[in-house]
């Protein structure tokens, strides 16, 4: 076995965490897996130039024997046919209980988007799971104490995904992947007390770019299951489809993991931040306001319709994506508008044939219950084939129309700064005008921003976006945000900082993969 090193942690229910044979388990991981792991992004790599020389995605030849196929997923446990409502948020202690008390089917306790991955927040967000999976876990704030309900939601998790390493942690001189160590320690430390309980490790998996990133997840479900004793196939996952490559191999998707795949999920904000992404130097694919961009535009309504006809003929569960609205305390008018789009949101959802869908906020689980409640009966909609959606690749390629406004510039960087700041402090949820915002729906408004200035587009009333003009937008913004939050506060609070990464991703060259992947230099 090769050297393994991690930094310190801080309390003892960490480092009890951390016991030699979890840290084995890891490392062993790492050591058959990584290499694996760094060919995979290289061949990510690979793809991304054919695509910056002009080259569209599309449904791929030697796969057709699979998508045309006839074959279907295997079991489905008891605990995961009826996932009409999910809620989503990170691991700290206050958020696991609530969720999994919020009367939500599902909660998926997230790793990634959510989750500011600073080595404390890995590590006690590990510690919060293992104490929710033995219903251990409590929090006493002043006066209030949160303990968990005699019933709660099923609980799945979500590591992060290929792409970022976890700096903290070396096997043999080479960082960790971070979603080895997320899922590792998880298994490692619950899988035993799931399986007593009657449910079982059940994750999301993100991010992922085509079907041979699933057969490499489906490879370390293999070998995990085997190393810890467990039945074969007792692992579950559901995959996110939220870059615009995977969808056009979810059917491969399904069937490199058809022994542990129970459905896909329609993850809408990183799937729009990866259209920009992928395209991000054809100016015939320039996205208008990212308000402009809803679930109704086609190329949204297109994939979400195929996933849903691709998971059907299989026999998976097909997700619909996040309400990022949040309630609007003091605004009576405003709040009942917020709480209509989300109903409306989910009643599309519901009506197109979604097994459950997506909130980020336990006081909207009640608004979404009622609509898939009212339109979906049953536990789920499975037997709705959607055999009349044809779904070509232009209609998956078809960029929305709309415009690019004053306003929706200065909301991009508003929100990339505000989000950064919080997320340089340790919090990668945030809630900004009464949104709910992450890692994926940052991604787009500071993509946005540089696929504006570097196209040379121009505002609705015919100014151009210029970098200049940009970043005096950005200066006049952080003193906004200055005056809004005083002095003291603003000083305290990462925002300086966070411009500069804001400049920096807009004004560079090249177009930063990820804005996590610099931000994570700036955490301990």
């Amino acid at each position: 076995m090769l050297p393994t090193r991690f930094d310190p942690v801080r309390t003892p229910a960490q480092a009890a965490l951390l016991s030699a044979e979890a840290c084995a388990f890891v490392a062993e991981l790492a050591q058959e897996f990584t290499p694996r792991v760094r060919q995979l992004l290289a061949d990510r790599a690979i793809r991304q130039q054919r695509l910056n020389s002009g080259e569209k995605p599309d449904f791929l030849p030697e796969t057709r024997a699979i998508r045309e196929g006839d074959w279907r997923i295997g079991r489905i446990p008891a605990d995961l046919l009826d996932r009409r409502v999910e809620i989503t948020g990170p691991t700290d202690r206050k958020m696991i209980i609530n969720a999994l008390n919020s009367g939500a089917r599902m909660f998926m306790a997230d790793c990634e988007d959510s989750l500011c991955p600073s080595w404390d927040n890995v590590v006690q967000g590990q510690v919060n799971l293992r104490d929710a999976v033995n219903r251990d876990i409590s929090l006493t704030q002043g006066d209030k104490h949160y303990g968990l309900n005699a019933t709660t939601a099923t609980l799945l998790v979500r590591p992060r995904g290929w792409h970022l390493f976890e700096k903290h942690w070396q096997v043999g001189g080479e960082a960790v992947p971070g979603a080895l160590v997320d899922f590792g320690l998880y298994l490692f430390h619950n899988h035993a007390a799931l399986q007593a309980r009657g449910t079982g490790p059940y994750f999301y998996l993100p991010k992922l770019e085509n079907h041979r990133e699933a057969r490499l997840w489906n490879e370390v479900f293999g070998y995990a299951e085997r190393r810890l004793g467990m039945v074969h196939g007792t692992i579950k996952a559901t995959v996110l489809i939220e870059t615009i490559v995977a969808a056009f191999e979810m059917d491969e998707i399904l069937w490199e993991l058809r022994d542990y795949i129970v459905g896909l999920n329609c993850g809408r904000w990183d799937y729009i931040f990866s259209f920009i992404k992928k395209f991000h130097l054809d100016p015939a694919c320039v996205l208008p306001d990212r308000s402009a961009v809803t679930m109704t535009a086609h190329f949204l309504r297109s994939y979400s319709q195929l996933l849903i006809k691709t998971c059907h003929r299989r026999g998976a569960f097909a997700m619909g994506g996040m309400a990022a609205q949040i309630p609007i305390k003091g605004d009576p008018e405003a709040n009942a508008a917020a709480i209509a789009k989300v109903r409306a949101d989910k009643e599309r959802e519901a009506g197109d044939g979604h097994d459950g869908t997506w909130v980020a906020h336990p006081a909207l689980v009640s608004v979404a219950m009622e609509v898939f409640d009212r339109l979906v009966p049953g536990p789920n909609q499975l037997e709705r084939r959607r055999e009349d959606v044809q779904v070509t690749a232009a209609d998956i390629l078809t960029v929305p129309a709309g415009d690019i406004t004053e306003a929706g510039v200065r909301m991009n960087l508003d929100v990339s700064v505000r989000y950064l700041a919080s997320w340089l402090g340790g919090n990668g949820c945030v809630p900004i005008h009464h949104l709910m915002e992450d890692a994926a729906t940052a991604e787009i408004s500071r993509a946005q921003l540089w696929q504006w200035v570097h196209h040379a587009c121009r505002l609705v009333d015919g100014r151009p976006i210029t970098l200049s003009w940009v970043l005096e937008a950005l200066a006049e913004e952080l003193g906004r945000i200055r005056a809004e939050l005083g002095l003291l506060a603003f000083d305290a609070g990462h925002f300086a900082r966070a411009a500069q990464l804001v400049e920096a991703l807009v004004a560079g060259e090249s177009f930063e993969e990820f804005l996590t992947l610099g931000a994570y230099r700036a955490i301990d």
